[in-house]
């Protein structure tokens, strides 16, 4: 897959970059910019677990954990899009599992844009199932956990 490492301060335009890439095409699906493409980068990178997935110099994918009391919460797993659909998320978050097992948690969980369907149903295929949905900025947040 590559090589995986913790991000530093150092890769915050490049974590923004891959963030906006990943997330652009659903800029006219809800109106505006998900929430992660406004994120503060250098903040995430300081006060949260953000593991980045290199090739060859190259930025694939990463994921941004936060442990909880009861579990490990994805705040954003975004993948380059030239390189989706080569298995790179679902290897995501198979370490995201790895990571919450480390720290003895039994659940994982996050949260996404209903009308991002095609991402709604890559959580579902990967074992998550909706706990719940509740209106956010104008649309649905969806909810997911997975048991471990």
């Amino acid at each position: 897959m590559g090589t995986l490492r913790p991000a530093t301060k150092a890769d915050v335009p490049r974590i923004t970059a891959l963030v906006r890439e990943a997330y652009a095409r659903w800029v006219p699906v809800i109106g505006r910019e998900p929430v992660p493409m406004t994120a503060d980068y250098e903040r995430a990178v300081r006060l949260h677990r953000v593991d980045l997935l290199e090739r060859d110099g190259a930025l694939l994918a990463l994921i941004e954990t936060i442990p909880r009391a009861d579990h490990l919460w994805i705040e954003n797993l975004a993948v380059d899009p030239a390189q989706q659909g080569r298995g790179l998320g679902r290897w995501m978050l198979q370490r995201a599992e790895e990571i919450a097992r480390a720290l003895g948690h039994p659940a994982i969980r996050l949260a996404t844009n209903q009308a991002f369907g095609r991402n709604v149903d890559f959580y579902r295929r990967a074992g998550f199932v909706i706990e719940r949905e509740e209106p956010f900025r104008g649309g649905v947040g969806v909810y997911l956990a997975k048991t471990l």
